[in-house]
């Protein structure tokens, strides 16, 4: 039991840092890219950067996925990369349909995938957030956000 606790929480951490990579580099990008966006006309700059935030969003997620499916796969769990990949995906999406499950022995890491989905999530819509707020340039009138 001890195990599987230390094994999904280094796998969180993994996550939590891939999370904060992409939110960095999102981050960094808009700094960047400040002047242009304050710049008229903000309408189609501002969607351009909401996809690629949303297409960031997706980069952390599928990665925290694949991460998940890895270390299931290396420690045995499932045979296939692909049932590996499957189950990650379900568990951390929070889907849970059970069509496959994990053995007994290693079931506790099936709660902290989701878990660390829902976390994942969090971060996601945090991330979103921020970025419609720092996209929102200080003049008077109608926006689009």
């Amino acid at each position: 039991m001890l195990a599987q606790f230390l094994i999904g929480s280094g796998l969180t951490i993994v996550s939590t840092m891939i999370a904060a990579l992409v939110f960095g580099g999102i981050s960094y990008v808009l700094g960047r890219l400040r002047g242009w966006l304050e710049r008229p006309p903000h309408a189609g700059k501002q969607m351009l950067m909401l996809a690629f935030g949303l297409v960031g969003a997706m980069l952390m997620i599928t990665a925290s996925v694949w991460v998940w499916a890895a270390a299931y796969r290396h420690l045995g769990i499932f045979e296939t990369l692909e049932e590996s990949l499957y189950f990650s995906l379900v568990a951390f999406t929070t889907l849970g349909f059970g069509d496959i499950v994990l053995p007994q022995e290693w079931r506790l890491l099936s709660g902290l995938t989701a878990v660390n989905g829902i976390l994942n999530v969090g971060v996601t819509s945090a991330m979103i957030m921020n970025l419609l707020r720092e996209m929102r340039p200080n003049r008077p009138g109608p926006r689009l956000f």
